[in-house]
């Protein structure tokens, strides 16, 4: 009782909602980033990432009235860890998710900032994360590496002599991932190339048709 007289004192209680709010925009704004790049955690997610963040940190203030606020507080980031572990996941020789669990968990610091009153600095990181994810995917040769297109490639050697064509087609030196496996009509090998060039969907009908060896072929980019 004494808590919620607490809460509709001194306006506390539009202070409250105001601070729900700003996380609610601040996950928005970057999860309409994310959306724009069709990634799988999007505007809901993020938005209720950082509202819910922000609402665990006020119940610490404001709950549980002589308790340690950061015992709370501090629970959230375990909680984030969880859900941006299920985010990440390994396909075909290549980790995915990576970045979007980053931004998740970022973006509850963000929320929890919100409801520890610190607004200033909520903005200031949620405009830096915004700059990194717009900045970097521009197409700026500082911003990349030389290789950042992976190849998956699967191919039949009935001779022996596939890699080494494969390797001079793909102007790579060597594979950087490379599996393989015996069978009636030859060696089947699952290799990854690391390449700059961007392949298109009429690259790869070419690449096939001119080389039949190559059962599938896959691009692979990074994960920004």
């Amino acid at each position: 009782m004494e808590v919620t007289q607490t809460i509709f004192k001194d306006n506390v209680l539009l202070e409250i909602v105001a601070r729900l709010l700003i996380a609610f925009f601040a996950g928005f704004i970057i999860g309409f980033e994310r959306k724009m790049r069709f990634k799988e955690a999007g505007i809901r997610t993020h938005s209720i990432v950082c509202i819910g963040a922000c609402l665990f940190t006020l119940l610490s203030v404001y709950a549980f009235e002589g308790s340690d606020p950061a015992r709370i507080a501090a629970q959230v980031i375990p909680g984030i860890g969880f859900l941006g572990a299920g985010m990440i996941f390994y396909h075909k020789e290549t980790i995915h998710g990576l970045t979007t669990a980053a931004g998740i968990w970022t973006t509850a610091a963000i929320g929890m900032a919100v409801g520890s009153g610190w607004l200033i600095i909520a903005a200031v990181a949620t405009v830096i994360i915004l700059l990194v994810q717009y900045v970097l995917h521009m197409n700026v040769k500082a911003f990349h590496t030389k290789r950042f297109v992976k190849i998956n490639l699967v191919f039949l050697d009935k001779t022996g002599t596939e890699c080494d064509k494969l390797k001079n087609f793909f102007g790579v030196s060597r594979f950087d991932k490379i599996s393989a496996k015996n069978t009636e009509d030859g060696i089947v090998y699952n290799v990854v190339i690391s390449s700059e060039t961007v392949i298109s969907a009429s690259d790869i009908y070419r690449i096939i048709e001119q080389n039949p060896a190559i059962i599938s072929i896959a691009r692979q980019d990074d994960d920004f």
